[in-house]
């Protein structure tokens, strides 16, 4: 048996329950203790979900027990507790984006690689079986060469649902660092590195009033593009095109689609793990739903930290990779700055490709 990985969490917010909760699918993972800054949090998250230690943050980094530390602090801090954990001597798995600003994000990435330390980065959806399944039907040749796609992410914000939705409408948020990375990062792992964007984005609405509980008729000022709108060229020569808002009342528009040579591929919600999944050939009239070919598709949120985790034992690379998530934070503001500058913008940073999941996987495993 593998032996299991030792993990401290940091931020026992909301979605810190998702990852204790699944953690218990994967016996590589032995999540040892619970931090935050507020340590009421920790000790709620780790009697509700048996987790041996509740602390600070600053007692979960000298612990020499934890090799791994999945980072669920807030995104503006994503940076400097990722940094802090690799000056510590351990892994680092981050929720997205993987930081707010370009330099804080290389600068992690930096220091881990001198450390001889791995970083990893959310959204994980991609290893779920809907997006597995689409990954295979391209490699397999199913809609022949990838030409381009489309990704739309369309909504009217959070303001009317979410508690306390401030966050939402200011720098380092809005729709495309809320939500780009999930289809961004579907994209990336579909067809590969970006090579260039172009980008147009604004503001529609320079006030929002909230109308959900408990902050109901509080305003909100918007200090950060609301509708974005950009084209990538790929490196492989497909050309894509993304939209998200939070400025649309309604739309019919998918979610995301592959387009090929030889058909197209209709692509699940980035956000879920699991399907629908439809394909339609040139040579036919009507879609076709696909059956999954891959697990894991119910709410698996914590399978990226899993696999991060085989591959530290095993030696491969990991698939939920911290150069990919950086890649993606590099062409959400490089559509920004397309927009504010007129003009093209040349993206630098690429990745390794993640290797698709094995078939026939046992449950809970992540390795043949």
């Amino acid at each position: 048996m593998t032996e299991p990985v030792k993990i401290g969490i940091i931020g026992c917010g909301n979605i810190s329950g998702a990852y204790l909760q699944n953690g218990e699918t994967f016996e590589i993972l032995d999540i040892v203790a619970c931090a935050d800054i507020v340590l009421d949090r920790a000790r709620e998250q780790a009697a509700r979900y048996g987790v041996p230690k509740a602390c600070s943050p600053d007692e979960l980094l000298a612990d020499p027990e934890i090799e791994l530390v999945i980072n669920l602090t807030i995104p503006a801090v994503h940076a400097e507790v990722g940094i802090s954990a690799i000056e510590a001597g351990k892994h680092v798995y981050s929720e997205k984006p993987l930081a707010i600003e370009r330099e804080d994000g290389l600068r992690l990435l930096q220091a881990a690689q001198a450390k001889g330390l791995r970083v990893g980065s959310a959204p994980d959806t991609f290893l779920g079986g809907g997006l597995q399944t689409c990954r295979k039907l391209i490699d397999d040749g199913e809609i022949g060469e990838p030409i381009g796609a489309t990704a739309f992410m369309m909504g009217h914000g959070m303001e009317h649902w979410h508690p306390d939705p401030y966050f939402f409408y200011q720098p380092g948020a809005g729709p495309m660092f809320d939500m780009g990375p999930y289809y961004l990062t579907a994209l990336a792992v579909l067809i590969g590195p970006v090579r260039r964007v172009t980008g147009s984005a604004r503001i529609t609405f320079p006030e929002r009033t909230i109308t959900s509980q408990p902050k109901y008729g509080q305003k909100i000022p918007v200090n950060t593009p609301t509708h974005i709108a950009g084209i990538m060229d790929y490196e492989n020569g497909a050309v894509g095109t993304i939209i998200t808002s939070f400025d649309v009342w309604a739309s019919q528009l998918p979610r995301i689609e592959i387009y090929g040579t030889e058909g197209t591929l209709s692509v699940t919600d980035p956000n879920t793990f699991g399907g629908p999944v439809s394909i339609r050939r040139a040579s036919e009239r009507e879609w076709t739903q696909v059956p999954l070919t891959h697990d894991y598709t119910e709410q698996s949120r914590g399978i990226g930290v899993a696999d991060m985790c085989h591959a530290l034992r095993s030696g491969r690379q990991h698939r939920a990779n911290g150069e990919m998530a950086y890649h993606v934070l590099d062409l959400m503001h490089a559509f920004h700055e397309a927009s504010r500058e007129s003009r093209h913008i040349q993206v630098e940073s690429t990745y390794p490709r993640p290797a698709p999941l094995p078939l026939g996987l046992p449950a809970g495993v992540l390795d043949e």
